[in-house]
């Protein structure tokens, strides 16, 4: 398979997410880019879970620094027993897979599937697995791609000919898919990407995409999104998600849910991209990630409130069934109470 990131913005190149080589996984350190270009280097994959939790890598980043401190992880034992190095490669896979609670179902998957290609490689007598399993990382991530150009132009094909996109946080493949299939309908349209506090994620790395592949895109403060829906004509609103519930809730991005209140009330569809978590069945399954109350304290690590007050930083909010217009996955559109009807063959997941 042709390597599926190709045409695609600079920092959605595999190599620029995270990569592995020569005991070294390289991760984009997405808190502070395009302001600064700068990988963050580990030699441990324990570094890789420290990065992962500690925001180095945002939005779907993490699935692909998970697979690749995988490869790291094998390094690390390479040369041991059989025996001896599934055994770390196990304990390797609970300590990235757990390094972020929300996102834990997810990040089992890949680290499973790393784990599977190891015992294979393994049985059949090689020492040093890290290259095969770096492999099985560029495979996941052809696969999960090409599935999102799918989901993308689905997306695309819900656009006007000429029409006003609102975002919200980074979307990652699926914001790059969106407008490579948007380019390739002739649709002429123009985005507005709330800023997303504390980390910028919206106007740092969906506007650095939407800018490298040629869009009009304007980025807006986070309470901007319902007078920007009304004074500038905004068609539609879409995310992506952390979380599809498969009861139609959507975990994504704190801020999301106040952006689909706003769309419902003026009218604009809010559609999601992504597919049904079936270790989520129903939202009371998820456990929302409550981060450093400092960060909404800052901008960018620059104080913007008396120190001496609280904050407050759930990581998520939960956008109601009601609120979504529709849940866009590689099989086509869904209403949120039909997410039953996703075949989920093998329980895949899509960002």
């Amino acid at each position: 398979m042709e390597r599926q990131d190709k045409g695609l913005a600079w920092m959605l190149q595999y190599e620029n997410i995270a990569w592995y080589e020569d005991g070294v996984v390289s991760i984009l350190d997405r808190r502070i880019y395009p302001i600064e270009v700068v990988k963050v280097e580990c030699s441990t994959h324990r570094e890789v879970a420290e990065a992962i939790r500690d925001m180095v890598t945002q939005s779907a980043g993490p699935y692909t620094a998970a697979a690749m401190g995988m490869a790291l992880a094998a390094y690390e034992c390479r040369g041991r027993s059989e025996a001896e190095q599934i055994e770390y490669l196990e304990a390797a896979a609970y300590t990235i897979s757990h390094a972020r609670p929300t996102t834990t179902w997810r990040m089992e998957r890949i680290t499973a599937r790393c784990l599977d290609t190891a015992r294979a490689a393994l049985a059949a007598g090689k020492s040093d697995v890290s290259e095969v399993i770096r492999q099985c990382a560029i495979d996941m991530n052809d696969e999960r791609y090409s599935g999102i150009n799918t989901v993308g132009r689905y997306l695309a094909g819900l656009f006007p000919e000429h029409g006003t996109i609102m975002t919200q946080c980074f979307a990652e493949t699926i914001v790059g898919m969106m407008l490579k299939e948007a380019r390739l309908q002739g649709k002429d349209i123009r985005l507005f990407c709330p800023e997303t506090r504390p980390y910028f994620q919206g106007s740092r790395l969906t506007a650095s995409v939407a800018y490298d592949m040629g869009f009009d895109v304007t980025v807006i403060t986070d309470n901007m999104p319902a007078s920007v829906m009304k004074k500038e004509g905004v068609d539609l609103f879409t995310s992506a998600a952390d979380v599809i519930c498969c009861d139609g809730h959507v975990v994504n991005k704190v801020g999301t849910y106040q952006i689909a209140i706003a769309a419902k009330y003026h009218g604009i569809p809010y559609y999601v991209s992504g597919t049904p978590d079936q270790g989520h069945p129903t939202v009371d399954t998820v456990k929302i990630e409550m981060r450093d109350p400092d960060f909404v304290l800052q901008a960018m690590g620059t104080p913007t409130a008396n120190q001496n007050v609280k904050g407050y930083y759930p990581a998520f909010d939960i956008t109601p069934p009601e609120l979504v217009t529709g849940v866009v996955t590689d099989q086509g559109v869904l209403k949120p109470d039909r997410l039953s009807e996703y075949k989920a063959v093998k329980a895949q997941f899509l960002v």
